[in-house]
């Protein structure tokens, strides 16, 4: 099995364990805000449906709608694709959940929209996940080498080392800082997480950049 074959088999694997996750919430915790400000758990699903069903053209096209706003053309796919019954957003995303359309970037930005997204919506909601280890490292990876321009958290995690405990990967070098490769992943990616989910003399430093 290829590279390429192995990432997408892992985003497909959890874009299904979040449809059942979410499967099992009431009608009001669509509506409870998620990490993302300002999305409620029902709008980072309806991101994901769109996300999913991208082709780089169609998103070249939707970019030139929102006149190169990222922002106002993650806000058009989420109009387009919110149900006004959450049950139908999820079949949608349920419907789209082996696709391998992507926008343009590298296939590791998959993982971490699949990761990232995922803890966006479970942690608001009180669901516990285990991920993968080796492929949350393929996203932390991503994000610790690329710029905030393109969605990545180089800034954040300059001068840092960053270990992930269940893993024998060492990002970058300096302080470090030391948690799960999801809890890593999160704080690279601007999340809030628990200050006992990280530690290292670089811990406060990764806390303290996450705006």
């Amino acid at each position: 099995m290829s590279d390429r074959d192995t990432l997408w088999n892992a985003v497909h694997e959890e874009r299904r364990r979040l449809a059942d996750d979410l499967a099992q919430i009431s009608p009001d915790q669509w509506e409870v805000p998620s990490l993302c400000p300002g999305w409620s758990v029902h709008d980072v699903l309806a991101h994901l449906v769109d996300s999913a069903s991208t082709t780089r053209w169609g998103f070249v096209r939707q970019m030139f709608a929102a006149r190169g706003d990222f922002d106002r053309a993650n806000e058009a796919g989420i109009e387009r694709h919110r149900a006004a019954d959450p049950r139908q957003t999820l079949e949608a995303f349920r419907a789209v959940t082996d696709l391998t359309r992507t926008p343009p970037g590298p296939l590791a930005t998959r993982l971490v929209e699949a990761y990232v997204h995922g803890e966006d919506v479970r942690r608001p909601l009180g669901i516990e996940a285990a991920y993968p280890p080796e492929h949350v490292a393929t996203a932390l990876e991503y994000m610790t080498r690329t710029g905030a321009t393109f969605g990545g958290g180089r800034e954040r995690v300059a001068g840092l080392c960053l270990r992930p405990v269940d893993t024998d990967h060492r990002l970058g070098d300096g302080a470090a800082v030391r948690g799960s490769a999801i809890s890593l992943l999160l704080a690279a990616s601007g999340r809030p997480v628990d200050a006992a989910e990280l530690s290292g003399a670089g811990a406060p430093t990764l806390t303290a950049r996450r705006g």
